[in-house]
């Protein structure tokens, strides 16, 4: 009875042990050594249990039926769960790809995309009618400050995926002043147009000034001709009269 009840141990240690893997495989030896000596040390008890309280032939007859029962209400202990079998080729083609590209890649293509999407606008939409001079800084430095801002979000986008904590808490108690530097940046973008739109002023009046001076040299240079012509006329008529 002892070698029926070993036997199985034995075989699934034999046939379990080659394939597992090298991490499990103490795991398993030890579970079914473990289940071999409490089979082992519990059908010895019985034994010489039985043995030391009968000596007759009736008294084994008993014996082999309390062993029976004994080997009958014996707690087996459960099996141990087996090791999942490997993924099949076919199940490794089913299952889905990781993108090419990691995600920071790719946030920074759009980026690269996002900044290049202003210049490549007019060749795409030509303007049907030239724009003035002013308008057309306004519009450069709006377009600048919404990059910006894309910039600004598309950086916290990738703080947030990286899960970068300490940067996160930093970034977070020097946001009012990452506000302000962006306030400040504003106000500066904002001086430099008026600044540039009174230097335009101060170039139209310049171009106006010189205008101005150029027609009144015009000006004294056709009075002074016609001062001549009157000259050079009066000059005839004198010595017409004096031939006469």
């Amino acid at each position: 009875m002892l070698q029926l009840i070993c036997l199985p141990c034995v075989l699934l240690i034999r046939q379990t042990l080659p394939k597992t893997k090298s991490k499990s495989r103490y795991c398993y030896c030890f579970g079914y050594s473990y289940c071999y000596c409490y089979c082992y040390c519990y059908c010895y008890c019985c034994r010489c249990h039985c043995h030391c309280r009968c000596h007759c032939r009736c008294h084994c007859r008993c014996h082999c039926r309390c062993h029976c029962r004994c080997h009958c209400t014996l707690p087996l202990p459960h099996p141990l769960p087996l090791p999942l079998p490997l993924p099949t080729a076919a199940a490794a083609a089913t299952c889905h790809c990781p993108l090419p590209l990691p995600l920071p890649v790719l946030l920074l293509l759009l980026l690269i995309v996002l900044l290049l999407l202003p210049l490549l606008l007019p060749l795409l939409l030509p303007l049907p009618l030239p724009l003035p001079l002013p308008l057309l800084l306004l519009l450069l430095i709006v377009l600048l400050l919404l990059l910006l801002l894309l910039l600004l979000l598309l950086l916290l986008l990738l703080l947030l995926l990286l899960l970068i904590r300490p940067l996160i808490r930093l970034l977070l108690l020097l946001l009012p002043l990452l506000l302000l530097l962006l306030l400040l940046v504003l106000l500066l973008l904002l001086l430099l147009l008026l600044l540039i739109l009174l230097l335009l002023r101060l170039l139209l009046l310049l171009l106006l000034l010189l205008l101005l001076l150029l027609l009144l040299l015009m000006i004294i240079i056709l009075l002074l001709l016609l001062f001549l012509l009157l000259l050079a006329m009066l000059h005839n008529l004198f010595l017409n009269v004096s031939f006469c």
